[in-house]
């Protein structure tokens, strides 16, 4: 792997083409297979940076966004979005925790040096500074990524089905009862 910098920000309404770019990319890149090839296909990314601009303007305490930018151009051009998190109250009510990450998105390309640990730490952080002690995440079960969450120590807390794209899918949910080594994760070796 080359020597990648990236930086971890958070997000404002002027990300939201790159935040929109990352998320349509990496749902095609993740999803074939899992959800309808045509719903993929018809994934717009100016549609998304609407609703991308409207998040990152959503602050305040427990809720917000974070991109991670890559400064040096190693992934992306210079300054450009490789990866995006979000994250709030929950949608969808978790026993036990009291916040919930709505999204976690990379580019390909951005995976392997840390930048999604780096942004589950940031949220983790942002939850801590709010008093929110505990989060959970619901990802799709067959999701190949979602092991991602067991190794930052994450447990299967919940299983619920859904119905998206005309297709019954399963969705799990991993549970952290307490944020705190989740938020020092941010302090690892892999990206400066």
């Amino acid at each position: 792997m080359t020597d990648v910098t990236v930086a971890i920000r958070q997000a404002r309404g002027s990300d939201a083409d790159g935040m929109a770019r990352v998320h349509v990319q990496s749902w095609r890149s993740t999803y074939p297979g899992l959800i309808p090839a045509q719903f993929l296909v018809a994934l717009s990314e100016p549609p998304a940076a609407q609703r991308w601009a409207a998040i990152a303007e959503t602050r305040g305490p427990g809720r917000g966004a974070f991109v991670a930018v890559d400064v040096a151009g190693r992934i992306a051009p210079p300054g450009g979005i490789v990866g995006i998190a979000s994250f709030g109250t929950q949608r969808v009510a978790v026993q036990g925790h009291a916040g919930e990450f709505h999204a976690l998105y990379l580019l390909d390309d951005a995976k392997g040096y840390g930048i999604g640990r780096r942004l589950m730490a940031a949220m983790a952080d942002s939850f801590l500074t709010a008093g929110i002690h505990s989060a959970a995440v619901w990802c799709l079960r067959d999701n190949p990524s979602r092991w991602f969450y067991e190794r930052l120590g994450g447990i299967k807390v919940a299983e619920r089905p859904i119905r998206f794209a005309n297709t019954d899918l399963v969705e799990i949910a991993y549970g952290w009862r307490d944020l705190t080594p989740l938020a020092r994760l941010s302090a690892g070796p892999e990206v400066r």
